[in-house]
């Protein structure tokens, strides 16, 4: 591809989808290119999505979003992206696994993240039909009164298991072997939620009649579920960002500013990817903060933005002033 992109947006999911939609109706020249694992793929039914009172699934929402992206003209590629690295003071260079070279003015990073997941045999199909869950700030909703294992054995394994006891009291977590090196006041305080450990290694597990009723313990010993949720943690997928050297923390995950770009200019970042709540609302958000951003960035380069107004604020800032003198105006 010759000649140098407006925005080049890395990763196909919710947040680089709605990126690439506000983009094209801008009028910007953009390209996303997506390795088709998103993350939102394996979500069943979300049915805290606004707008979806039936709930809807991972794919069907990303394959509407691909088209609606399509339909005002965006490009959208299946590949990776190996390389990034800043040209000069402006623009960026990345270069595909198959060694396409392409040039942007900008750059955002939808890369989000990759679940540990347990090792469990048709894992996918498994998780698709709610068996075992992922994200109990999605759908602890639909667990209320249900008998659940949380598998897990670190902080975050302990934090999820306490925010799913806002929803169900019979809870078990289970840390597949690995000892779980709680604190005498964590241990008490499951105790008293009523809250079991099992820090016994899992053999396997079993599913009748479409739902997953046994966890096979090293043992022997046998015990039935409704649901698992898997609390192993996630890995964010944020290499590129650190060939630019820009600012994360110390889980992988970039840090930006109100308008979602990072410490490097010219690179942005959505999703789940940036530090804060993984939910698609929130990627989408800030998806359409950071094209709003990079539109305006690239007005002013073309000189469409009065002088005097940063390229993240084109609208003059109202203060008690200008309303007492609109009011005046308005008046008179």
């Amino acid at each position: 591809m010759s000649g140098m992109l407006d925005c080049l947006i890395v990763g196909g999911g919710p947040g680089g989808l709605t990126a690439a939609i506000y983009l094209v109706r801008y009028r910007r020249d953009i390209l996303v290119v997506d390795e088709d694992k998103s993350r939102c793929a394996w979500i069943p039914n979300s049915h805290n999505h606004a707008g979806f009172m039936e709930g809807i699934n991972g794919i069907e929402l990303l394959e509407r979003m691909r088209c609606q992206a399509r339909q005002y003209g965006a490009r959208i590629d299946t590949g990776s992206i190996a390389s990034l690295r800043r040209l000069g003071d402006r623009g960026f260079r990345a270069t595909t696994a198959d060694g396409v070279e392409l040039d942007a003015e900008t750059v955002i990073l939808a890369t989000g993240v990759i679940d540990d997941q347990p090792r469990l045999p048709n894992l996918f199909d498994t998780v698709q039909r709610g068996l075992i869950r992922v994200c109990p700030i999605c759908d602890a909703y639909e667990v209320i009164d249900r008998k659940v294992a949380v598998i897990g054995h670190g902080r975050d394994a302990l934090g999820e298991v306490l925010f799913i006891r806002g929803y169900t009291s019979d809870l078990t977590l289970l840390t597949l072997g690995t000892p779980m090196n709680l604190t005498a006041d964590d241990r008490a305080k499951l105790s008293d939620l009523g809250i079991a450990i099992v820090e016994e290694q899992v053999e396997r597990v079993t599913e009748e009649a479409g739902r997953i009723t046994k966890v096979i313990l090293k043992s022997g010993a046998e015990l039935a579920f409704d649901t698992l949720y898997s609390a192993l943690g996630t890995l964010a997928r944020s290499t590129l960002a650190g060939q630019l050297g820009a600012d994360m923390n110390n889980q992988g995950r970039l840090a930006v500013d109100s308008h979602c770009q990072t410490s490097v200019p010219g690179f942005y970042a959505v999703g789940d990817v940036v530090e804060g709540l993984n939910q698609i609302s929130v990627s989408m958000g800030q998806a359409a903060v950071a094209a709003t951003a990079i539109h305006n960035l690239l007005r002013q380069r073309d000189g469409l933005i009065p002088p005097g107004r940063t390229p993240a604020d084109p609208k003059p800032k109202l203060t008690e002033e200008t309303v007492l003198a609109s009011d005046a105006q308005d008046a008179g």
